[in-house]
């Protein structure tokens, strides 16, 4: 590989689109073709790339937030995250305001499958940032888990002791009717168990 490519790859960040590459070299197609075959790149997705020449492949969580922006990690994942579920997800959940969703749409990624799911932008909220991703607050997740997968997984198994109800009962108001029942049901029986 030419001396050129390498220095070319120290001007692209560890994630990039071809566009990315378009500002670099006169070819961009040519140039990302001899990077894949000679392992300098990895594809993602069509127009997506590691630059794994350089760096370290990034998080899953990271990905997931530059494959399909405006993001945030949610679900599972973000509950697991959290210390909320003690389960070990191998579907990491992408909230997006992106119409590109659905299981056609999924990537797999470093063992795991990062899946991404469509909201309103009116429930576009209750997420911070933890690196260089975002990721939904506990009581967000929870909402998010609650409105697209109807229920929290192993709920008898869930640590909801550092859960602020008053915060988490106020961003179920922008949810759905369902999504407050659920909710309803999920404070039900947490009051009933021992």
């Amino acid at each position: 590989m030419e001396k050129s490519t390498f220095k070319r790859l120290r001007f692209l960040p560890r994630l990039f689109r071809t566009e990315d590459v378009e500002k670099l070299v006169p070819h961009p197609a040519i140039f990302i073709s001899r990077a894949l075959k000679n392992g300098l790149i990895h594809r993602l997705m069509r127009g997506h790339y590691v630059n794994s020449f350089l760096h370290d492949f990034p998080r899953v969580e990271t990905v997931g937030c530059f494959l399909r922006p405006p993001a945030y990690v949610s679900g599972e994942w973000a509950l697991n995250y959290h210390g909320i579920s003690l389960q070990s997800p191998v579907v990491c959940t992408v909230i997006t305001l992106s119409p590109a969703v659905g299981k056609c749409r999924n990537i797999p990624y470093q063992g795991v499958t990062i899946e991404f799911s469509r909201i309103s932008s009116a429930l576009f909220t209750g997420f911070i940032r933890v690196d260089d991703y975002y990721i939904a607050t506990p009581e967000k997740a929870i909402l998010d888990t609650l409105h697209l997968r109807k229920s929290l997984p192993a709920g008898d198994e869930l640590e909801l002791d550092n859960i602020d109800i008053e915060t988490m009962n106020n961003m179920a108001q922008k949810f759905p009717l369902s999504v407050t029942r659920r909710l309803h049901a999920l404070r039900n029986k947490l009051v009933a168990s021992p």
